[in-house]
């Protein structure tokens, strides 16, 4: 008589489904974002694509004054060449404006985006 005991199976199953139901919500990807004061250790001084976002919503790519709309579509030709972009944001924008902006940079096809913030303050 040669049958297969399928309840260790069944346990094992059970529990890998538990863990991948714990597990699961954990793995959805998140955006990194910095405070406007931070600490940390400053970036390299290499060639790189940074965006701007003024008080008054004015936009600039480095230190070009462009629309919404040219911003997108420039946005587009970069992630072919350079997938790496910052974004450095007035504290006074709001949130919301912000986080359209984002959207639109990993829309572009630009995976990586770095959040430039001041230094913060270390009181030793």
């Amino acid at each position: 008589m040669s049958e297969i005991n399928v309840t260790p199976l069944v346990d094992v199953m059970l529990v890998l489904l538990i863990i991948f139901m714990v597990t699961a919500p954990l793995l959805q990807q998140g955006i990194d974002v910095n405070l406007p004061k931070a600490k940390g250790r400053g970036l390299d001084n290499e060639e790189r694509v940074t965006i701007v976002i003024k008080k008054d919503k004015q936009f600039f790519l480095n230190e070009t004054q462009i629309s919404r709309e040219g911003l997108v579509q420039k946005l587009g030709a970069i992630s072919k060449q350079n997938p790496q972009v910052f974004l450095k944001a007035d504290k006074d924008v709001p949130y919301g404006l912000v986080v359209e902006i984002m959207g639109e940079i990993k829309e572009a096809g630009i995976e990586k985006l770095g959040m430039i913030t001041e230094p913060g303050i270390s009181l030793k």
